[in-house]
């Protein structure tokens, strides 16, 4: 693979914004063009996914779920933000009963429908929510729908709940803080925020990745001449090897092609892309 197409894990530090963390990434690799796929809070930590050159334009086409994180709840700490960047106060609250804790969060499990953070990247009328409560705006968020897969309870010490969820892709577990604490009568804000993997993506050292095992869709089989795809020249359902309607990905002579098959016709969603 080029080093100037490049797909990786990287490990966002605490306390720095993941378009800042990327400005570091592109310094340190001294690339022009590059991004990432997921906004980490600053607060937050873990795995970033990041991609150079010509494979930016794959995020869009990568399994990226389920997200497991490992976060931990500070009961008794009031925050605007959900998070510790913004705590206004704290209270010393009574210790619970751990086997309660344990019980709310295995009730989170399956669909759940909430709303996201005010001070979150979600997008009202064009505007970052975030944008809209720092300028003291409304902030008028419609409901969304996560599904838990799991949440498990892996220490309590008084103040702190530590906990790890897996959750849906478009998933806020500073707004999963606050629906535990509710559950559990009482208030509380995420003091850490750890992303452990996304989909498969897991952090290896930045280690190059290669994009097709991680596509999320089929391979498909051009059964005419292949410089028609290389080309980018119009094509027809029937010259494939599978013509159900859908996404697929092409490999031909390293270079990753994306199309749609639809209504009998076939459109490319992205053309050759090098893959080394």
């Amino acid at each position: 693979m080029s080093f100037q197409n490049r797909l990786f894990v990287v490990h966002k530090p605490p306390n720095i914004g993941s378009n800042r963390y990327l400005s570091q990434i592109k310094r340190r690799y001294k690339i022009k063009k590059a991004g990432f796929s997921g906004t980490l809070d600053p607060f937050a930590q873990g795995v970033l996914i990041v991609a150079f050159g010509q494979f930016t334009k794959l995020f869009q086409f990568l399994k990226k779920a389920p997200k497991s994180y490992r976060a931990t709840l500070w009961l008794g700490a009031s925050s605007e933000t959900l998070d510790i960047e913004k705590v206004s106060h704290v209270s010393l609250l009574p210790p619970l009963d751990p086997i309660m804790i344990e019980n709310v969060l295995k009730s989170l499990q399956g669909d759940i429908t909430y709303l996201p953070p005010k001070y979150s990247a979600k997008k009202i009328n064009g505007q970052k929510a975030y944008d809209l409560a720092r300028a003291d705006k409304e902030v008028d968020l419609k409901a969304i729908t996560s599904h838990i897969f799991s949440v498990t309870l892996l220490h309590y010490q008084h103040p702190f709940i530590t906990f790890e969820i897996t959750i849906s892709e478009g998933g806020y577990i500073r707004s999963m803080g606050q629906i535990i604490a509710e559950k559990l009568g009482t208030f509380a804000t995420l003091s850490a925020l750890e992303r452990l993997h996304e989909g498969a993506f897991v952090f290896e050292d930045e280690k190059a990745l290669n994009p097709i095992p991680y596509l999320n869709m089929p391979q498909n089989f051009y059964m005419g001449n292949p410089e028609d795809i290389l080309l980018g020249r119009k094509v027809v359902k029937a010259h494939f090897q599978k013509q159900e309607e859908g996404n697929y990905f092409l490999n031909l002579d390293t270079m990753l092609s994306i199309i749609t098959i639809k209504d009998d016709k076939v459109t490319y969603r992205l053309n050759g892309v090098k893959l080394c």
